[in-house]
């Protein structure tokens, strides 16, 4: 197999460029034909760098006509007869390097020239590194050598962690300075047949050729995973920003560029998604998943208009008494069945569709609510990316107008995610559900991001204890102690608690011995359907009579 040309390798370390005389007709433009000086550091002779605009070289063009055959170029050179206003012409050569245009007035030393564009066309001005354009050729090229021969090919595409908030926090010139530590840090790593290439912002990719592979890409990943564990030192500030690295082999992943790098990027996504900071090795079952979760995802945006939302109610229990229900949203595909919850609401948060869906949810739960005795309560749980939404004030208290649900009968269960940020948005949303009457509980305790200032800022009516501490409670003395903690805490905040989860006869008489004021779970029934409300709510009354008799 050939290695990757050794001529691009050499033009990449030159550090000056000998154009054999002064090229004063290469000039460089940004898209405001503006001039643009040196691009390359060093790499480019004073000589090239123009010392006015387009327009103050070109005076006499028409800006209208120039601009346009600017416009429309492509990648490659394109030589333009442009007439001045006095009905000369003009033979210019333009090329279109990145976001960048150069302008070639002269055939005069056009080899030097033509060089010096095609490094520029073909390399990272940033960090030097080969580009997405060389990446492209030399992996097409490649892959066509692998076709005939029976060695194989590696690819690795690194994204960096973490990078965004050093942009954000330090400015984009440390950021600069940090890709081009990286950049050295991973050419650091390689042997003599791997090529490095900066695609775009902090995505490179590696091509590791030679014998040993696969086993060779991911020794090579590893030591890239560790070189990047160690911080980078930018301005005196020691920073840590890893890297995860998603791999493909060629050909046993796939003979094509589109083939392969789809791979290294379903590989990257399941590095990232493992907690990132690690190198993943492409598998089927990634392809397998990502098609079943698309297709997901193109079902749940018709999922509401063909009604195949559907609510199951599970009961809430106070002092040996039906006191109301939990609404729980259920999706059935018409394919695939029954899809869990903590499946698709992260989907339908992501794709923004959470709104509308918590909007149906709101709206059928209050219309059942409404056949319920009047005594009876329904809890409705809002996500995050619904509660954040302007105007969910506004919708919660016209639906309860529509429907006719008195408020003090609906609790909204939120998660302590939602809490993260404590904006005056934030303050002010639950105050205002508050002032209308209607509960709120703080949903799943003690899992997430707990924190008791929320307790003493936001105003909760009800603590739910997440099933996590419920299920062992009878034998964990651990358990016991959160939990009892827990329910003295809310008691003395004035506020309410539900157990969820309770599913044996142990742990309700623990939780009813501790001062636990509700609960909830498999102890008093799963989740029903609509149909089945009705006859549960009949035993309960009737037991509840007998009870008092």
């Amino acid at each position: 197999m050939r290695k990757i040309p050794a001529a691009s390798l050499a033009l990449e370390k030159t550090e000056t460029i000998d154009s054999g005389g002064p090229v004063d007709r290469l000039m460089f433009f940004d898209r405001d034909f503006n001039p643009v000086e040196n691009l390359l550091g060093n790499a480019l002779p004073t000589s090239l760098k123009p010392a006015a605009s387009f327009w103050e070289h070109f005076p006499e063009l028409d800006k209208s006509a120039v601009m346009l055959a600017f416009r429309s170029l492509g990648d490659s050179a394109q030589p333009l007869r442009i007439t001045d206003a006095l009905g000369g012409s003009h033979d210019l050569t333009i090329y279109r390097i990145g976001d960048l245009f150069a302008v070639l007035q002269s055939e005069e030393q056009v080899d030097d020239e033509r060089a010096t564009l095609l490094h520029l066309a073909t390399h990272d001005p940033l960090t030097g590194l080969p580009n997405r354009r060389q990446f492209s050729e030399d992996l097409s090229a490649l892959l066509q050598e692998t076709a005939s021969s029976s060695e194989t090919l590696s690819l690795m595409q690194l994204d960096l962690d973490d990078f965004k908030p050093v942009n954000d926090t330090l400015g984009h010139a440390a950021g600069d300075q940090l890709l081009q530590s990286a950049a050295r840090r991973i050419q650091a790593c390689l042997s003599g047949d791997d090529r490095a290439y900066r695609l775009a912002g902090d995505e490179f990719t590696v091509i590791s050729l030679g014998g040993g592979h696969p086993a060779k890409a991911h020794l090579l990943a590893e030591d890239l995973v560790a070189a990047f564990k160690k911080p980078f030192t930018i301005d005196g500030i020691a920073l840590f920003v890893g890297t995860s690295i998603g791999i493909s082999t060629a050909p046993s992943d796939g003979t094509s560029p589109e083939q392969l790098m789809k791979a290294s990027d379903l590989a990257l996504y399941a590095a990232k998604k493992e907690g990132r900071g690690r190198a993943k090795a492409y598998d089927p079952t990634m392809l397998e998943l990502l098609e079943q979760r698309e297709l997901l995802r193109r079902s749940l945006r018709m999922a509401l208009d063909q009604q195949q939302f559907y609510v199951e109610y599970q009961p809430i229990a106070e002092g040996g008494c039906i006191v109301g229900f939990e609404a729980l949203l259920r999706w059935h595909h018409p394919l695939l069945g029954k899809i869990p919850p903590s499946v698709f609401i992260p989907m339908a948060e992501a794709d923004g569709m959470m709104p509308d869906i918590g909007a149906w949810v709101l709206e059928q739960s209050c219309l059942e609510a409404m056949k319920w005795p009047d005594n009876y309560l329904v809890a409705v749980n809002v996500s995050a990316a619904e509660f954040l939404t302007s105007g969910l004030t506004d919708r919660i208290s016209q639906t309860l107008d529509l429907v006719g649900l008195p408020p003090e009968r609906l609790e909204l269960e939120i998660t302590e995610s939602v809490l993260l940020e404590r904006t005056v948005n934030n303050i002010d949303t639950l105050n205002t559900l508050n002032v209308l009457g209607i509960r709120i509980s703080l949903d799943d305790f003690g899992t997430e991001y707990s924190s008791l200032s929320y307790l003493k800022t936001f105003p909760f009516d009800t603590i739910k204890i997440d099933k996590y501490f419920i299920t062992d409670l009878e034998t964990d003395l651990k358990s016991q102690a959160i939990v009892r903690c827990i329910v003295n805490l809310a008691h003395d905040l004035d506020m309410q608690v539900t157990a969820e989860g309770v599913e044996m006869p142990g742990q309700a008489e623990w939780l009813h011995s501790v001062g636990c004021d509700r609960l909830q779970g498999y102890l008093l029934s799963r989740p029903l359907p609509v149909e089945a409300i009705d006859e549960f709510i009949k035993g309960a009354e009737a037991f509840k009579n007998r009870a008092r008799r």
